[in-house]
């Protein structure tokens, strides 16, 4: 095992043991560690998508960086995979997070706008088939106890990562649509705005919450309206 490899495992084993703690000494509620394990899959899922897409439109960048797994290891971003879920959890506040994005070059595929485009929306395409799969784990199995509570934070979870990523600010997904409609004429400078962009984004994501929950609020109770 590699150095990269052996901390992000000693990452992963460190937040659990935290999390058991917490959960043990009651600063945090069962409720809020199920979301965290409903996301770190969610995520992991939905960059591994990206991936599986590139590769189909000839892209094999993210095969050959081994990021065509489901081991979460590769995929676990210290910071926005463990850290701001952690203190989102601790703090109370709705779960949300990401995975390290997984490498594509579009200068591989095919028909690279079109086919880039294609491939940072299936991300958020994947997580509203995970919404659906829970939702109908739910109406078929009726789970109760800690396992609905499960299928109901996966859910949920799922709903707002795919709302969150489409949002149409780098480096989110949706921002991949308004690229695809630019101009060639115009990408040089949009891409030197681009660069830019991710403080739009920590601005929304920080100081934002109440924006975030009115966008989420709509797509989160149609998903409740499909379980009762």
């Amino acid at each position: 095992m590699d150095d990269l490899r052996r901390r992000n495992l000693l990452l992963v084993v460190g937040a659990a043991f935290i999390g058991w703690l917490a959960l043990r000494n009651g600063s945090i509620s069962t409720q809020s560690l199920l979301f965290f394990a409903a996301l770190v899959p969610s995520v992991i899922l939905h960059e591994v998508s990206h991936g599986a897409a590139a590769l189909v439109f000839g892209d094999d960048t993210a095969r050959r960086a081994g990021r065509l797994t489901l081991n979460p290891v590769p995929h676990i971003d210290p910071v926005w995979t463990l850290l701001v879920p952690g203190m989102l959890v601790l703090a109370g506040a709705p779960v949300i997070g990401m995975a390290k994005p997984v490498p594509v070059n579009p200068r591989r595929m095919r028909s690279p706008r079109n086919q880039s485009m294609i491939t940072s929306l299936v991300g958020p395409g994947t997580n509203i088939v995970l919404a659906l799969i829970s939702a109908a784990a739910y109406r078929t199995f009726l789970p109760s106890g800690t396992m609905l509570q499960l299928v109901l934070a996966f859910g949920v979870v799922n709903v707002v990562l795919a709302v969150f990523n489409l949002i149409p600010i780098p480096p989110l997904d949706g921002s991949a649509v308004v690229e695809r409609f630019i101009p060639n004429r115009y990408l040089e400078s949009y891409f030197r705005v681009r660069q830019y962009a991710p403080l739009i984004f920590l601005a929304l994501f920080f100081m934002g919450s109440g924006f975030l929950t009115r966008l989420m609020s709509p797509a989160v109770d149609l998903w409740f309206e499909l379980i009762t």
